[in-house]
């Protein structure tokens, strides 16, 4: 069956079915804001030992980027989200962009450049529930770009945490090939698929959701991208779902051994 991202008509019940779905699986839903009735849900669940490690998960911040939300539902789905991290996700951050298939929200602003000031009412909210919670070991965020060979990501790395990218980039290979073009939004790959990224911002006044996490607590962070035109939307599904795994099997074995 092929995949789509839902309309209009179909997202509020696709909504409403992956928090059924969760719930069913011991996650806590919270609405923590709404828009154009749609709710924007956050998806939690605590691990039995106190001192696990939190990690962060979220995707559809950018409207056109349809495989992050798909493969959150997937992973949702199938269960394999590790029940020894505090969890918390949150599958779609920018539902009206989703609906239109645009990048920027209903007013056109590109939300993960809006969490210096917080101008609309998606990152105000998404701040505000965000600064209620314990602070993350690991953010891992879903994106896709459009102009690139194959996937890569963002490492941002203010933790004591060694490096999981390795082992992220191997998994991932397995399903897309890996971007190999010596630069990217004019970022250099520091080898194929992977940059490297300083926990300051592009464009100091312009903060990506990535960095607003890294401000509030330093810890190791993932943006995961894959390549949109190139490959079908069920392999970039698949991509993002092997990465999230992998990122969590070599996070838990690393900071393990610490």
């Amino acid at each position: 069956m092929t995949m789509e991202a839902p309309d209009a008509t179909t997202l509020p019940g696709w909504l409403d079915n992956l928090r059924r779905k969760a719930e069913d699986d011991g996650w806590t839903t919270t609405i923590w804001g709404e828009i154009a009735s749609l709710p924007l849900l956050a998806l939690t669940r605590s691990a039995r030992c106190t001192e696990a490690p939190r990690v962060y998960l979220s995707a559809g911040i950018h409207g056109d980027e349809s495989a992050g939300p798909l493969a959150v539902d997937r992973l949702i789905t199938t269960g394999v989200l590790s029940r020894a991290v505090h969890w918390t996700v949150v599958p779609l951050l920018n539902p009206i962009g989703w609906i239109r298939r645009t990048r920027e929200n209903a007013a056109g602003v590109d939300l993960n450049r809006d969490y210096q000031f917080m101008k609309q009412p998606e990152t105000r909210g998404h701040a505000a529930f965000l600064r209620d919670r314990p602070p993350n070991d690991l953010f891992l965020s879903l994106h896709e770009d459009w102009e690139v060979s194959g996937f890569y990501l963002y490492e941002l790395n203010g933790s004591k945490y060694p490096s999981i990218g390795t082992a992220i980039l191997r998994a991932v290979e397995s399903i897309v090939p890996l971007a190999s073009e010596p630069t990217i939004d004019d970022h250099t790959l520091a080898e194929p698929g992977w940059i490297r990224h300083p926990v300051d911002p592009d464009e100091p006044e312009k903060w990506p959701e990535a960095i607003f996490h890294q401000r509030q607590y330093p810890h190791l962070s993932y943006t995961f991208e894959t390549p949109s035109s190139q490959f079908p939307i069920e392999r970039r599904v698949d991509a993002h779902a092997t990465g999230v795994d992998a990122a969590l099997r070599e996070f838990l074995r690393a900071s393990t051994s610490q």
